[in-house]
């Protein structure tokens, strides 16, 4: 049982599901086994893969977060068109290897991953720290990156990005997790939000067995270290978007304490014909609390992509 989901489910009085009924036509998130693949630098990838397609659906995880701690319900909507892969990036958990303290280092991991997988070209969803790594990979590698899906995401070198509130970082930087400190900072605090939070961290309970490892406290210290880097305030560094000519779909919960949704208007403005959306009553968890919602927002930004690499199609405001 992965560590944070159990003791939040403890803490909040949250009923252990029953082990999921396996279906033979398709597999689910919660029933995939992780499955490992060796890069030309040496590292060995931990990732699952779920759904068929032949443009897959890359996801970069949170900060802290592994495998697990993406909401199957999520990925199961996302996989329901396409395939779609997730996987531990270097020193993260199962995956071998020391965790960067550069969002730069992290996106060379990446494209090492998606080299080792032999995909030519992705569509990418990075969440939280996973979408300053999908920018940098699109910037890095343009060929590589289809389109992109930015999920609570800011600009690097955007002014008040150099750090989080210190009830921000203390609710989620801490040592051991901290239930509560999770589900205030992903949530809001509205009853139906923190119903939402319940739920989501019940869903990612549903798998019985095959945990992928923990993060170490060696990952929590250079992901914020590759932060607060990432945030140091230097407007220049505004315009390297100006480059990215992907089709961009941003989307943010309207109360994330961690990722203020301005950013997200801000990205919009310096990447062309980027689109945006702000969902109601959420903060950062909110692609898990609106997940069947995201998810269709999500399928019909890629349609558009797929009829037109080059589209600006994404889903109405």
């Amino acid at each position: 049982m992965p560590a944070l989901v159990s003791s939040i489910l403890s803490a909040c009085d949250v009923p252990t599901p029953e082990a999921p009924v396996t279906t033979a036509q398709k597999q689910t998130y919660a029933e995939a086994s992780t499955k490992v693949v060796a890069a030309a630098e040496g590292f060995d990838y931990a990732y699952r893969d779920v759904g068929s397609g032949t443009e897959p659906l890359v996801l970069l995880q949170h900060f802290r977060g592994n495998l697990d701690n993406w909401d199957p319900a999520l990925v199961d909507a996302l996989a329901s068109g396409r395939r779609v892969v997730t996987f531990d990036n270097v020193g993260v958990a199962g995956s071998k290897g020391t965790t960067p303290n550069t969002i730069e280092q992290m996106a060379t991991g990446a494209i090492a991953f998606l080299d080792a997988m032999e995909f030519e070209q992705v569509d990418i969803l990075g969440f939280s720290i996973g979408s300053f790594v999908a920018q940098e990979i699109a910037l890095t590698r343009p060929a590589l990156a289809r389109s992109l899906i930015l999920a609570s995401s800011a600009p690097k070198g955007a002014a008040g990005m150099h750090g989080w509130a210190s009830w921000v970082i203390d609710a989620v930087g801490k040592p051991q997790p901290d239930p509560a400190g999770y589900l205030k900072v992903f949530f809001t605090n509205s009853p139906s939000s923190q119903q939402a939070g319940q739920q989501a961290l019940q869903r990612m309970f549903t798998k019985t067995s095959g945990f992928d490892q923990p993060t170490t406290w060696q990952t929590r210290l250079a992901q914020y270290d590759a932060v607060c880097a990432w945030g140091i305030p230097n407007h220049a560094l505004l315009q390297r978007l100006s480059t990215i000519t992907q089709p961009v779909f941003i989307a943010n919960g309207d109360s994330d304490p961690m990722i203020l949704p301005h950013f997200s208007h801000l990205l919009a403005g310096l990447i062309s014909g980027a689109k945006v959306k702000i969902y109601p009553d959420a903060a950062h968890g909110f692609l898990f609390q609106h997940h069947a919602e995201f998810a269709a927002d999500v399928a019909q930004f890629l349609r558009s992509s797929d009829i037109d690499s080059a589209s600006n199609g994404g889903p109405d405001e």
